[in-house]
């Protein structure tokens, strides 16, 4: 049974005979297929938290592939074309005036998604949907080690292991964001050039599958909750494969650009909510950076 069907039934033929399964059963089958194989595999291919090993395989390729060591991740929020849900009023509507559920994603430097969060309202920012995650919460509560802290590679420098998110997110101490446009000096320029380049990372995961999954391409016509269902499968799913075929070939995969545009106006909304330790932390970023970049 393929998602295709969702809107539509389906007719089937066996030993010569042919009946018709009508649309509340297909979308029942299709739900309960998500459900369970979102159940039962993704302990297997989305653990969270990763292992130790699984951390430390991470922030390795992360600094050999994407040049940003003491890395864990790349956070960004994807809009999920959806219909208005009944009496749900602007909810739903986005600054892009469509309707739609917010999937927030963190993913590796191999684009498999390391943990999503899925159902946050079109009107949300990708900052307000990660202050009521449950990987917020689980960050500000330390129960993912992100505390520990690590040295940069050729240095002495002691960071903890952070999350790389763009302008729309606030600067934690285990998050960290790009300069703001005024302030930029040579090393800070650098700095963002590098968590630009290691965030390709999770906006290639969202390109992956919104050009392979077609449900992702039109407007899911079904209720928020069975839309959360359906994309926590795709991301599952996603990283199924790539868990089974190997990591897709950078050529072949789709730029996403929904994610990286119409941000200016979220420039200086994290700066204001963080806290003097996350300011020192980037500064040390952005003086490794410049100091080493010969190296690098």
């Amino acid at each position: 049974m393929t998602l295709r069907y969702l809107a539509t039934g389906a007719s089937f033929k066996t030993l010569g005979y042919s009946f018709r399964m009508s649309d509340v059963t297909v979308g029942r089958i299709v739900k309960e297929t998500c459900i369970a194989i979102w159940d039962q595999l993704s302990t297997l291919h989305m653990p969270l938290p990763p292992t130790d090993e699984q951390q430390e395989s991470i922030k390795k390729c992360f600094w050999r592939k994407w040049k940003f060591p003491s890395c864990v991740g790349c956070i960004d929020g994807k809009h999920i074309r959806i219909r208005n849900p009944d009496h749900s009023g602007s909810m739903f509507r986005n600054y892009k005036d469509f309707f739609s559920t917010v999937l927030q994603g963190v993913a590796g430097p191999d684009y498999k998604f390391i943990t999503i969060d899925t159902g946050g309202y079109g009107k949300e920012s990708d900052g307000g949907v990660f202050s009521n995650s449950r990987l917020h919460r689980r960050l500000e509560n330390n129960e993912l080690g992100n505390k520990r802290l690590t040295t940069l590679p050729g240095s002495n420098i002691k960071v903890p292991c952070v999350l790389l998110g763009d302008e729309a997110y606030p600067l934690k101490t285990y998050l960290m964001r790009p300069f703001p446009a005024s302030q930029l000096g040579p090393s800070h320029t650098t700095f963002n050039k590098r968590v630009s380049q290691a965030r390709q990372a999770i906006e290639c995961a969202f390109g992956i599958i919104s050009a392979k999954w077609r449900v992702l391409q039109k407007g899911i016509e079904v209720e928020p909750n069975f839309v959360d269902d359906i994309v926590k499968c795709v991301c599952l799913l996603h990283n199924i494969i790539i868990d089974k075929e190997g990591e897709p070939q950078p050529m072949s995969i789709p730029q996403q650009s929904e994610t990286s545009t119409t941000r200016a106006r979220f420039a200086s909304l994290g700066e204001k909510r963080s806290v003097t330790t996350a300011y020192v932390i980037r500064d040390k970023f952005a003086a490794y950076f410049c100091e080493h970049q010969a190296n690098t």
